[in-house]
């Protein structure tokens, strides 16, 4: 998907989750790649609540690197609570929290106190359900999270936008409006922007919340081959109701009901021979 060499490069350790390159280097990998199907995301005996109320209940899922993982089951199971677990994008609801257990990402447990969340955000990008691009240029929205990280160099901001595009497929359709605004293009052409946004500050994981949900078969299709050619180069988690989109795009899946993980294999596994019954009357369309 992203091939340039500059993309490439090793990244140095980052153990508390802050960045170890000097601003000038902002936008470069931060952190040494896992060879695929090592452990990048270990989630250990998490409870999680709202308030009163408990949304997870003892989830144990360890998510491989340069894989596609897919969260499934029905509304309300927990599985976008859960990725937002992730990069502690539920911090910013208030009453929330992790009452036990831990997430940890390469060994670094993500809720202690010296991890810096912004950082941590940085590493762990996030596409909505809904494409959310700021009323700003095309060019702007890719060079936004740069610029906050001191990249200014004209010449260096340019060599990302045009990376970042052709990373989520995009250029072509869009080099010759880099300065129209992000909201005039279609519903799945803002997706791939958003998308676009994300990579251009080289996280290490793309979280995805139901990415195709509001995309037409076409623009689902361009974004669903996206997501395949991506997890060359990026660790993906994907939260999606359709089961054949999961089917499709995942490696590992994971099926959750009543916020609990009910079971976690190889999709081919999951699709085609589970292990318990209510994940088979799932994926068979017996209910949910």
């Amino acid at each position: 998907m992203v091939t340039a060499s500059t993309l490439m490069e090793t990244r140095s350790p980052a153990p508390n989750l802050r960045p170890t390159l000097p601003a000038a280097e902002a936008g470069r990998p931060a952190a040494p790649a896992a060879p695929a199907g090592q452990i990048l995301i270990d989630i250990d005996h998490v409870d999680f609540f709202y308030g009163a109320s408990q949304a997870l209940h003892d989830i144990n899922l360890k998510v491989e690197d340069k894989k596609v993982t897919a969260f499934i089951g029905p509304s309300g199971c927990g599985k976008s609570t859960l990725l937002r677990c992730l990069n502690r994008m539920n911090d910013l609801i208030d009453g929330t929290r992790v009452a036990r257990g831990s997430i940890k990402i390469r060994g670094i447990d993500i809720h202690r106190r010296d991890v810096d969340v912004i950082e941590l955000r940085k590493r762990v990008g996030m596409v909505f359900q809904k494409s959310n691009p700021f009323p700003k240029s095309i060019y702007e929205n890719i060079t936004y999270g740069l610029r906050l990280q001191g990249v200014s160099n004209k010449a260096r901001l340019d060599e990302i936008v045009e990376k970042s595009l052709r990373g989520a497929a995009l250029w072509d359709e869009v080099k010759d409006r880099l300065h129209a605004s992000g909201l005039g293009l279609s519903g799945g052409q803002q997706q791939r922007l958003c998308i676009a946004r994300a990579i251009a500050v080289e996280p290490e994981v793309i979280l995805m919340d139901e990415p195709c949900s509001a995309l037409d078969p076409i623009a689902t299709a361009k974004v669903e081959e996206l997501i395949h050619e991506l997890k060359t180069r990026f660790t993906i988690v994907i939260v999606t109701h359709n089961m054949q989109q999961a089917a499709r795009c995942s490696d590992k899946t994971a099926f959750f009901y009543m916020g609990r993980l009910i079971e976690y294999a190889d999709t081919q596994t999951i699709f085609m021979n589970p292990g318990n019954p209510q994940t088979e009357a799932y994926v068979s369309g017996r209910f949910g």
